[in-house]
């Protein structure tokens, strides 16, 4: 498994832990160190495992989860559900108007053939009984009793 090793045991090592030193520009006075690591290093961890093996590497800062928005005070669908609303009611109000407007047409056409038929009905009264003189030339038919018997007319 091991090629070094004969025996099956692995051999312990000694481990290096190297730290990062930052780069300071040659034109700025090197500041004292801190024991706080720069803005822009990560700070080298160590860590040993139960079989001695030891891992070394950057300490990574633990994922922080994104803001979540503020949520409003009235969520969307009430939103949506209102404005649904208050167009209904506009739609039920226009065809409010639009039955009424039918209605009135209807009665307007209805009065109106009434006024015709009474006009006209008038008109023809007024040339049946009205007294006219035959002086026209019109022909004037007088009717008798007339009989019939036995399939002959008679006068």
């Amino acid at each position: 498994m091991y090629p070094e090793h004969t025996d099956n045991a692995p051999a312990l090592r000694a481990v290096e832990v190297h730290h990062p030193t930052p780069i300071t520009p040659a034109a700025v006075a090197p500041a004292p160190l801190a024991p706080v690591q720069p803005h822009g290093v990560p700070a080298v961890a160590s860590v040993v495992l139960p079989d001695g093996r030891v891992v070394t590497g950057y300490a990574v800062a633990p994922m922080q989860p994104e803001p979540v928005a503020a949520k409003p005070a009235v969520s969307r669908t009430a939103v949506n559900v209102a404005l649904g609303g208050v167009g209904f009611l506009a739609v039920c109000g226009g065809l409010l108007l639009l039955t009424t407007f039918i209605t009135a047409l209807t009665a307007l056409i209805t009065q109106l053939i009434t006024l015709a038929a009474v006009i006209f009905g008038g008109w023809i009264a007024v040339q049946t009984f009205s007294g006219r003189d035959h002086s026209n030339g019109g022909t004037t038919v007088n009717i008798r009793k007339a009989v019939i018997k036995r399939n002959r007319f008679y006068q």
